[in-house]
């Protein structure tokens, strides 16, 4: 008997639960989907492609409720993910005339350096794009070779960034800056504040921003720690351009030779 070689050129495929046929049909072809198969009888099945994978979709289990976001998921594994946002986002904008950026469906925003974002289905599904030279291990809690304030903007970011949770972001750091705020450096007490102001904005919160920048604007600094933080307040006024649709996207391409098409990633 001869032994078969096995050759690794595999391709896996997500079968995830369809709640709405017609609503998930809609939201993935308004994105760039190409639909490549379809039947609702004698039972349920879907098949759409994008760009350069596929999502398939069945019946969901008894119970199912998108509102818990719990029913599936897929992991998309790109080079990088800023070009991917760009092009969901263009996408969105063009079919929503906005970007859906909370409840369901939606799509998470991305902050320069980041290396994964989530876009939610109406389902409750996440497809999860993640860059493939994003580090192994996450420390949740903050790195351990930080301490006080420091760690504490180390948590807030996987909070944000790896959790889609602003809210635990905006009171780990809330927090730490109550105990820490007095002894840490200048430089992290104003990146915090920044931070704050950014998740404020992410949250639709803006009660404390005022207080908050007054605060930052007495804070001593270097120029170049300024230059630093001034980096960092600028991701809050790029989401609310981002929420509002006058931003260019990152990963956006300048040149006007660019295929800025919803389907195709530059």
């Amino acid at each position: 008997m001869t032994e078969t070689t096995i050759r690794a050129n595999e391709t896996t495929v997500p079968v995830l639960p369809c709640a709405d046929v017609e609503e998930t049909l809609a939201f993935y072809q308004a994105l760039g989907f190409e639909v490549t198969y379809q039947q609702t009888r004698p039972y349920l099945y879907l098949a759409l492609e994008w760009s350069g994978f596929a999502v398939h979709f069945g019946k969901p289990p008894q119970g199912h409720d998108p509102a818990r976001e719990d029913g599936g998921g897929c992991l998309v594994m790109v080079d990088e993910a800023a070009p991917y946002h760009a092009a969901l986002t263009r996408a969105m904008r063009a079919a929503y005339g906005k970007v859906l950026a909370k409840g369901l469906p939606r799509l998470t925003r991305f902050r320069p350096g980041q290396s994964r974002f989530t876009l939610v289905d109406p389902s409750g599904n996440s497809l999860i794009f993640i860059q493939r030279d994003e580090p192994d291990e996450l420390e949740y809690g903050g790195s351990k070779k930080l301490t006080g304030l420091a760690r504490a903007l180390d948590n807030a970011r996987i909070f944000r960034e790896f959790k889609n949770d602003d809210r635990a972001a905006f009171r780990a750091l809330s927090s730490a800056l109550r105990r820490h705020g007095d002894t840490a450096p200048a430089l992290d007490r104003a990146l915090a504040l920044a931070a704050l102001i950014e998740l404020a904005t992410a949250l639709n919160e803006p009660e404390n921003i005022g207080t908050w920048a007054r605060e930052l604007e007495r804070i001593h600094l270097t120029d170049a720690e300024r230059r630093r933080v001034t980096e960092e307040l600028s991701q809050a006024e790029d989401l609310t351009r981002w929420l509002a649709g006058h931003a260019p996207e990152a990963g956006t391409r300048d040149d006007s030779g660019g295929d800025r098409r919803p389907g195709r990633i530059p």
